[in-house]
């Protein structure tokens, strides 16, 4: 190893916020190197207060946090970790966001609305990102919303690895929930061997989130075994709607498999109890198993330390997902 990659390693800093801190002391451990030490507060009135232990002059910064609930709090966290490394004038910061915050407001549906995936992005910018690491982004477009480099990143190889692994590949067929994600159940297709695709046909009303009002199955399900696959499961009552349809459209098992479990309100217990075989998730958002026997969590430590890893040492973070893209 030459001294010149060991003086640049020194300044590979990586920092992370207090929403998942599990996740940001494995991806340190992928990458052979401690978490910069940070103390953080909460004041009496919510607001936060952050400062790192160690000079963050001339690094490389990479801002790692998840965004569970309370959302707005942690993102308001990583931007404030952001300002904080500009002000101590690291040399280049990433804001990694495993999952991004409010990425399903990417476009205005009716009039007199937000633009909020744009928003969060100019916030970003503002703080002094230099860089976003995001994993399967609601929709691509977000890539354009900030104006740098975004590294989109894809979880579908680990999911798939898991079924590959875990199921008869000569029975599977690939389900979307709806006609809008069938482009992502294609490449889950491709990448199980040319699986043959169903999707649900649903409507959904217009004045209520998160309410479907109708579903029917297009495409033969009959004895598959049904791998329902979504970027992001919320409320879990399309996914687990959707799981009931294929059952009844006589589907022998169904496997939902996603990359962000929000699992908001109801969600667990819908999912656990929607006669679904196995729920497959990765740790973009901290998870429990604790009473859900279903539940299966897969690390995107490894892939996150990855691409991590190539940005630093200036590399190609695009062979990492070619194939799966």
């Amino acid at each position: 190893m030459s001294s010149h990659w060991k003086q640049n390693q020194k300044n590979m800093m990586l920092f992370s916020g207090r929403a998942h801190p599990e996740l940001g002391e494995q991806v340190a451990r992928n990458l052979g190197i401690e978490l910069t030490p940070m103390a953080a507060q909460d004041f009496a009135n919510g607001e936060i207060f952050v400062r790192y232990e160690e000079s963050v002059r001339g690094s490389d910064c990479f801002v790692l946090q998840s965004h569970p609930q309370p959302l707005n709090k942690w993102l308001m966290e990583q931007l404030i970790m952001i300002d904080a490394l500009k002000r101590g004038s690291a040399k280049r910061i990433t804001a990694v966001l495993p999952f991004y915050p409010y990425a399903r407001q990417d476009k205005k549906h009716r009039g007199r609305e937000p633009i909020s995936a744009r928003l969060v992005a100019d916030l970003l910018t503002a703080a002094g990102a230099d860089r976003i690491v995001s994993v399967d982004l609601h929709t691509d477009q977000i890539q354009g919303f900030f104006d740098g480099p975004v590294d989109h990143m894809h979880a579908m190889p680990i999911l798939t690895d898991h079924i590959r692994d875990n199921y008869d590949l000569s029975n599977i067929t690939v389900v979307s929930p709806d006609a809008g994600r069938v482009k992502t159940a294609e490449k889950w297709a491709d990448s199980l061997g040319g699986a043959p695709m169903a999707f649900i046909h649903k409507t959904r009303s217009v004045e209520v989130a998160n309410k479907v009002v109708t579903n029917r199955v297009v495409g033969d399900v009959e004895g598959k075994n049904c791998v329902l696959v979504d970027d992001m499961i919320d409320t879990g009552g399309t996914i687990a709607g959707a799981c009931r349809v294929l059952r009844e459209a006589g589907a022998k098992d169904v496997v939902i498999a996603t990359t962000h479990g929000v699992f908001s309100g109801p969600a667990r217990e819908r999912l656990a109890g929607c006669g679904a075989r196995e729920v497959i998730t990765t740790d973009t958002l901290p998870q429990s198993t604790e009473g859900w026997d279903n539940l299966t969590v897969l690390s995107i430590a490894p892939l996150l330390a990855r691409t991590i890893s190539e940005i630093f040492e200036n590399g190609s973070v695009t062979h990492l997902f070619e194939g799966s893209a």
